[in-house]
C-alpha cells in the first residue's frame, strides 16, 4: 500500500488544522481543510459519510493520485481515486509551509 511507503520515516504535527503534509523522500501526501470534491473517491464511499471526507492528493513514486481523509482517533484514513485506502498517523503530518 503506498501508505506503508509513507509512514515508516516521519514523525510531526499533533492536529488537524489548514493543510498538512507527510513526505518522505520526493513522496507525499497532502491533506486539505476543504470537502472532498473527487467523484471517484466519493463514488466508493457510502453517501452518508460523503460530509465526513475532505480532500487530499498524494504523489507516489512519480505518480499522482486524488484521494479523500477523515480523522480516525490518532490518525487519518485516506481513500484514493483507485480504490486503495490506508491509516496515516497524525504524527506523521506537519503543517505545510507557505512562502
Amino acid at each position: 500500500m503506498r501508505l506503508l511507503l509513507l509512514c515508516a520515516a516521519l514523525v510531526a504535527a499533533p492536529a488537524i488544522a489548514g493543510d498538512l503534509v507527510a513526505r518522505q523522500g520526493s513522496d507525499t501526501i497532502r491533506l486539505a481543510d476543504e470537502p472532498c470534491t473527487s467523484q471517484q473517491v466519493l463514488g466508493r464511499l457510502e453517501a452518508r459519510f460523503h460530509s465526513q471526507y475532505k480532500a487530499a492528493t498524494a504523489v507516489v513514486q512519480g505518480q499522482s493520485f486524488s484521494a479523500c481523509w477523515r480523522p480516525a482517533g490518532r490518525a487519518v484514513h485516506l481513500v484514493y481515486e483507485d480504490g486503495d485506502q490506508g491509516i496515516l498517523p497524525l504524527e506523521a503530518l506537519k503543517a505545510e509551509l507557505t512562502a
